[in-house]
């Protein structure tokens, strides 16, 4: 798995965040763990397969905002212990 970080142009408020999820929600129907920043200017979500950076800038541009960089980093999911380990 990996995270995906997307830097959008054009986001002014909360509003905008929730376009952003949902934008990136039906555009990759496989992305996990969505949340967008209009402060930072980012969208972030974790996806498992490859991801289609051409299709998702249309989807974004088609709402009024503009994807303008991406970066990808691995993920690994956080386990719980009961430990503190």
């Amino acid at each position: 798995m990996k995270k995906i970080t997307l830097k959008i142009d054009g986001m002014m408020c909360t509003m905008c965040e929730a376009h952003m999820n949902e934008t990136v929600r039906k555009a990759l129907p496989g992305a996990e763990k969505i949340s967008s920043s209009h402060k930072k200017g980012t969208t972030s979500f974790v996806a498992e397969g490859p991801v289609d950076y051409d299709a998702l800038a249309s989807a974004i541009g088609a709402t009024g905002y503009t994807l303008s960089g991406h970066s990808e980093e691995p993920y690994e999911k956080k386990r719980f212990s009961f430990f503190g380990k």
